[in-house]
């Protein structure tokens, strides 16, 4: 019989904890960056959370500088294409959806996914959590489908997404993920008795690329729930935690970086739109699934929390190494 996920903390104050500056290896990370860097990507970005393109309604954001639409026909299948209308360049991110067309509100241009002449529909996959959108670039070979890495089944987890825009590019927030060891020290509200147990070495083969880490997630001052988790990158812009042992087997929170365009500052943007999929096999966890509509808030505010502080870590890292 199992006992209860929560244990009694026993941790030292933060300056207390011990460093782990000395095991935090510059090298280790950097080359953990490349290699995840070298993965191929499908041309897939992450639009949003699937939620957030809702029946009726376009959504619009711009990805890797190129605006996007997004919208679902009658029978709530996921579509995109440009974010222009091909008449005279009106913006699409608030049009009205019509028997599964979006109309363009300046002058009525319908606009589907057969297309048009000077408007061409885009790949879009909804994989139930992300939306996605494919763009066709040279150099890069286009996949069927985004390249996911594990996930509980549907049936089973509770699905969260939460979104936090930086001055930063994908691979600061990618390196920022890549670097387990910040966790106790950087996020103590969270995090506690973090130890990453194994890091991939500078010349890693694909079936060691991955950190193993030992942590306990925090529950209040007194008490955490301990698991380990691993680290891995199933394309160049994501990075994948999942929860190999303890409280919440099969659980994994995807990080992914989408970029968008300058600001007005001249600086990158870049998206961390955070999916967060909590599993049990505790038959309790069915009555968390049917509350889920009030569990998610609460993820998306908590996994903001901690990307409040780890977008700043990544703009810090994109200062540092970008030339003035």
């Amino acid at each position: 019989m199992k006992t209860g996920p929560l244990r009694l903390l026993r941790r030292p104050a933060w300056s207390d904890q011990r460093p782990t500056w000395a095991d935090a290896k510059p090298g280790v990370i950097r080359a953990a960056l490349r290699r995840a860097l070298e993965r191929p990507t499908g041309g897939w970005y992450v639009l949003a959370a699937s939620r957030e393109v809702r029946p009726g309604r376009a959504f619009g954001r711009v990805v890797a500088g190129r605006e996007i639409v997004a919208w679902r026909d009658e029978a709530g299948a996921i579509h995109a294409g440009p974010g222009a209308c091909p008449h005279l360049g009106a913006a699409l991110c608030d049009a009205p959806v019509h028997q599964g067309r979006v109309v363009c509100r300046w002058h009525g241009l319908a606009l589907g996914a057969d297309g048009r002449p000077g408007w061409r529909p885009l790949p879009a996959h909804d994989d139930g959590v992300l939306a996605w959108v494919r763009l066709d670039e040279p150099g890069i070979d286009p996949t069927d489908a985004p390249i996911l890495g594990p996930r509980p089944p549907a049936d089973r987890s509770v699905p969260a997404v939460a979104t936090v825009i930086g001055r930063c590019e994908p691979q600061d927030v990618v390196a920022n993920r890549l670097d387990p060891w910040h966790g106790a020290w950087f996020h103590p509200y969270s995090f506690t008795a973090l130890r990453v147990l194994s890091a991939p070495p500078i010349d890693c083969p694909p079936t060691e690329d991955r950190f193993l880490v030992e942590v306990t997630f925090t529950v209040g001052k007194h008490l955490g729930v301990p698991v380990h988790a691993e680290f891995t990158c199933p394309d160049a812009r994501t990075v994948t935690m999942c929860i190999v042992d303890g409280e919440g087997t099969g659980s994994v929170v995807e990080t992914h970086a989408t970029p968008l365009r300058p600001g007005p500052d001249g600086l990158p943007r870049t998206a961390v739109i955070e999916a967060v999929v909590a599993h049990s096999d505790r038959p309790g966890f069915g009555h968390a699934r049917r509350v889920a509509a009030a569990l998610r808030p609460l993820m998306g505010a908590a996994a903001r929390r901690l990307w409040r502080d780890d977008i700043a870590y990544a703009e810090r890292r994109y200062e540092v190494r970008s030339p003035r």
